[in-house]
């Protein structure tokens, strides 16, 4: 899926960061932490997940959805960008 080496090195530690967190809140349910705590490292968590999702759509519009042996006409290009900055916002 990762179209260069340097963008799966970065998907990768995406992941391992929400591994992390994800770890952080199994640690927070055994040790009985406060609700609100757990509620923000659930939220943190979440927002990580949707900027992956974010980050694995975007590249598959960009080398996918458009093809890249072709240049994009500007229409094309402009209809990508949309796409993205609206798939962003929706995540967000």
């Amino acid at each position: 899926m990762a179209h260069t080496a340097e963008e799966k090195k970065k998907l990768l530690n995406r992941v391992r960061r929400i591994r992390g967190q994800v770890d952080s809140i199994e640690r927070a349910l055994d040790q009985e932490a406060e609700c609100s705590d757990i509620l923000h490292t659930i939220s943190a968590c979440r927002g990580a997940m949707d900027s992956l999702m974010a980050e694995v759509i975007e590249g598959h519009i960009r080398f996918h959805v458009l093809d890249p042996k072709v240049t994009p006409t500007d229409d094309q290009a402009q209809a990508a960008d949309d796409l993205v900055y609206a798939l962003r916002a929706y995540l967000k």
